[in-house]
């Protein structure tokens, strides 16, 4: 089945290999994937196009594994590459490194995961979505890139009427081989998607629960964005922000149709608010798990937001709503630092120097690491059940007959909830940020550097609903913002559950560096759960010895039993 997957991506993508030869055209409005083009807050002429296969690459071949059969940015001659420290963990990693003051410059990613070798920008959907209207005024035929196998839904004629009558940007490659020009489409991004914030009305978060209320709300706009700009720093004045580098929260919410998405996703973008409000091409930082085949084509990369939101299969967008928090900065020094941290920790995920775990190292958790290593030490809120964890653990390992689900249980109610939820890091994040700024009373600790830097960087935080793409997809909704709720959203029988079966995806032993150090498996029985399984037989092992003694002298008294005091 995983042979069937790669090789269904494969031949969808096959066209994208052939036109990365330079098929683009002035006539036609198309240009090269990097040309006049940012990755994040870095220009896209310092990268090369190259595939997962290349040879003159030099980036950590764990990661190109990954990539083989798609188009990627890799650094180009010349240009400072993002290292890491073989041996070391993740997390002291970024913090050795931002101790050591080298967070300033920022150095490239390993490799960027574009997708398409080039991009149409300025042209008008036509109805129906089969062709679009060139900024040179040329009609031009638009052909959707196929839907992966695996994959439970896609675009259809609700995703036409959406489309149509827009500006949109695509990411794509041109196919001239049946003689007549088509744009084979795999991201579409609608234009109007930009920030216009001269004509935004302040509108502050009133008290700490107006966030969560933000992300629950219902989105009234499902063709277009809606913004709420939250706090300024110099209220009055022109909000003149073009070119203004931004870290960018995201948080994606509940999909429809999948039971356990129910928690939603998390990234962290960086980058630059465009000169038209354009943000299609902030990089966006997206762990995913990498021991497995998602049945849309994700991979866990850094990669442009048009890629991260709205590609044909893999875009966010395509099955649930999204919701951002930005904080505009008045310096670049802030986003790079955790664009330079984050970039370190992927190249210790590709070489598995530790996994993705839905409890301990998830989309969430991975980011909130990189901000505490780099000295932002969010609020934390506390474990969601330790002492009730226990029980469950006992009950789901007796009801499945297996310890591993009772360690599963066991560890989401002892996780630390802003590593845990998105929905919860999210919140955590926004609200800090908006004391770190003076909006939501004054900070009760003593500030790192690094928050302290936070605090005088930001110009100005808003927040951002994306509407879900209409598709065959099944509408999505918010994410939940406690285990709790989330018990009360599923069936009680797991049986019931609407579950997206996946494919493992082995890592090659081959492409394993001795030299890492070998993150250990957690234990199936816990230590807790050992120490008062320890105890008990301690404590059970104490009456019966004490029984026996006291047996023992009773016996003693009275004689040795008869044969008819056995028997009897």
């Amino acid at each position: 089945m995983a042979r069937k997957i790669l090789g269904v991506a494969a031949a969808a993508f096959a066209s994208f290999a052939s036109a990365a030869e330079g098929i683009p055209t002035a006539s036609t409005g198309v240009k090269a994937a990097l040309e006049s083009e940012y990755i994040g807050l870095l220009p896209g002429e310092s990268f090369r196009l190259r595939k997962g296969k290349c040879t003159d690459c030099q980036v950590p071949k764990q990661g190109l594994w990954y990539f083989e059969n798609e188009l990627i940015a890799v650094p180009g001659t010349g240009a400072a590459v993002s290292g890491f420290t073989p041996g070391v963990d993740r997390n002291s990693d970024v913090a050795k490194w931002a101790a050591a003051g080298q967070t300033a410059q920022l150095q490239h990613p390993s490799m960027v995961w574009i997708g398409a070798p080039s991009i149409l920008e300025g042209a008008v959907m036509l109805p129906g979505a089969q062709r679009a209207r060139t900024a040179g005024g040329k009609e031009l035929d638009i052909r959707l890139v196929p839907k992966i196998a695996t994959n439970l839904s896609y675009a259809n004629g609700d995703t036409a009427d959406w489309l149509s009558g827009r500006e949109v940007r695509i990411r794509g490659a041109l196919d001239a081989t049946g003689g007549k020009d088509v744009f084979v489409a795999r991201t579409i991004w609608p234009s109007d998607f930009a920030f216009r914030p001269a004509g935004w009305a302040s509108k502050p978060l009133q008290k700490p629960s107006d966030l969560n209320a933000f992300v629950r709300e219902p989105i009234k706009d499902a063709r277009g964005i809606e913004t709420r700009l939250v706090w300024e720093r110099k209220p009055g004045q022109a909000r003149d922000w073009k070119q203004k580098p931004v870290l960018g929260f995201i948080l994606n919410g509940a999909q429809g149709d999948d039971d356990e998405s129910l928690g939603g996703h998390f990234a962290i973008a960086t980058g630059r608010i465009g000169d038209r409000g354009e943000w299609s091409n902030w990089a966006v930082n997206n762990f995913y798990n990498l021991d497995s085949f998602s049945e849309k084509g994700i991979v866990a990369a850094t990669l442009p937001m048009d890629n991260y939101l709205m590609d044909l299969n893999s875009g966010q967008q395509y099955y649930r709503p999204s919701y951002m928090l930005v904080a505009v900065l008045n310096d670049t020094r802030t986003a790079a630092a955790f664009q330079g941290g984050v970039q370190r920790v992927f190249n210790h995920f590709y070489r598995h120097d530790f996994q993705y775990r839905h409890a301990s190292a998830n989309c969430a958790g991975i980011s909130v690491d990189v901000f505490d290593a780099l000295g932002w030490h969010i609020p934390k809120q506390g474990p969601t059940a330790p002492f009730k964890s226990l029980a469950a653990y006992a009950y789901v390992a007796a009801k499945d007959g297996s310890l591993q689900s009772g360690r599963k249980i066991y560890d989401y109610l002892n996780e630390e909830q802003t590593r845990l939820l998105p929905a919860v890091a999210f919140e955590a994040m926004g609200q800090d940020l908006l004391q770190l700024v003076g909006a939501g009373g004054a900070v009760q600790r003593k500030l790192s550097p690094y928050e302290q830097q936070l605090s005088k960087d930001v110009e100005a935080i808003f927040l951002v609903r994306i509407p879900q793409v209409p598709s065959s997809r099944a509408a999505g909704s918010a994410p939940v913002f406690s285990f709790d709720e989330f018990r009360a959203r599923v069936p009680d029988d797991q049986k019931d559950w609407k579950i997206v079966p996946v494919e493992p995806r082995p890592f090659p032993q081959r492409l394993r560096d001795p030299a890492s150090v070998a993150e250990e498996e957690p234990s199936p029985v816990p230590l807790p759960i050992a120490g008062i399984g320890i105890g008990v037989c301690v404590v059970l092992g104490a009456l019966i010895a004490r029984r026996r003694k006291k047996k023992s002298a009773a016996d003693t008294r009275r004689g040795a039993p008869t044969l008819e005091e056995l028997v009897h």
